[in-house]
């Protein structure tokens, strides 16, 4: 009798052993389904588990391990040639990034976001046969399905047009953030800005031009922040900055500036708004007109956690009535909320 294909990965076995060490009940959206891997909720009996050699893949949480995850990378690398992958939370990812090196070296091989499903990992596994794959592959209709995942999980937290991180990313790596303030002290600052008369540019010169704005502006911003910061488009002409600093990361060399009031604001911010409206006042714009160089400002407002907000649609909202008050108080500029007073006018200010 003719056997039906199973349609689903936790129907089928895999084709690779994999290992799991960190909390389920974090990790998975539907932990009742980890019976098709093997868990270690501790370091020391996930290394233990790996004497033998049958494991094709471990996937490793990270969260807790500040401070002490090259260490866990190099001794799981010791004890087995398994492909390595770190399962990190959206707040994580900078970290992840760097600590992906090249398979079969000190770093890791791939990771993953998580919360994510048991199938999303079996599926994230199958077919690798232990080996890394490539970051990036081409779009194409013949792609394997782990690769086709990919890509979505891509599309799905960057800006098609810019390649910036998108809204629900932005959002949603503060909001990871602001949950994880309990735990361990944060300082976290965005900055909304838009572009002074988008919409003039736009009509006037048409949609192709627009889209080359967005992208150089989007290009700029990017340029004049620290690596770990997200930068991210949330729609039209509207961009946020997420600056933030990672106690993991270690805070040397920083002096807090005070405002007027007893709140702390970190200076890096007010820094890369003064690089970025001086990139702008120097780039050519001529593609808006024979007076385009120096012609394009932005606006933005900047709001701070825990100072300014405790939840991350207060945030939001603070440093975006802060840029409406630079709107209101003649644009090219940035405001910092709760001071209207202290702003930074761009190098194009008369």
């Amino acid at each position: 009798m003719r056997q039906e294909a199973p349609t689903s990965p936790l129907e089928r076995a895999t084709n690779v052993q994999i290992l799991v060490i960190g909390r389920p009940g974090q990790i998975f959206t539907q932990p009742a389904q980890i019976r098709q891997l093997d868990v270690c909720e501790d370091i020391q009996a996930g290394l233990d588990a790996l004497v033998g050699g049958r494991y094709g893949v471990v996937a490793l949480q990270m969260t807790g391990l500040e401070g002490r995850l090259g260490q866990v990378i190099k001794d799981l690398r010791d004890r087995t040639d398994a492909r390595l992958v770190l399962l990190a939370r959206i707040y994580e990812e900078p970290i992840a990034i760097r600590y992906r090196g090249e398979p079969g070296k000190e770093g890791a091989d791939d990771y993953l976001l998580y919360p994510l499903s048991v199938e999303s990992l079996i599926e994230a596994c199958q077919g690798s046969e232990g080996k890394a794959q490539p970051q990036t592959w081409p779009v194409l209709p013949g792609a394997d399905l782990a690769t086709r995942i990919r890509i979505l999980e891509r599309l799905a937290t960057e800006d098609d047009l810019t390649g910036l991180k998108n809204r629900r990313y932005v959002w949603e790596f503060a909001r990871q953030l602001i949950g994880r303030s309990g735990a361990a002290p944060i300082r976290m600052t965005v900055l909304l800005f838009d572009i002074d008369d988008f919409k003039h540019y736009n009509d006037t010169y048409g949609h192709a031009t627009g889209d080359r704005i967005l992208v150089e502006i989007g290009s700029l911003i990017r340029r004049c922040c620290r690596p770990h910061d997200v930068v991210g488009r949330l729609g039209g002409d509207e961009f946020a900055v997420i600056v933030w600093d990672d106690p993991a990361m270690g805070r040397k060399g920083h002096m807090p500036e005070r405002r007027a009031s007893t709140s702390v604001h970190p200076r890096e911010v007010m820094a890369i708004a003064k690089r970025f409206t001086e990139a702008i006042g120097r780039s050519d714009w001529s593609s808006i007109g024979p007076r385009g160089k120096g012609v394009l400002t932005v606006s933005g407002g900047l709001a701070s956690f825990p100072d300014d907000a405790k939840t991350v649609e207060e945030l939001f909202n603070r440093a975006d009535a802060a840029l409406m008050e630079a709107k209101r108080t003649g644009r090219n500029r940035i405001v910092l909320v709760g001071q209207i007073g202290n702003t930074q006018p761009g190098p194009n200010a008369k």
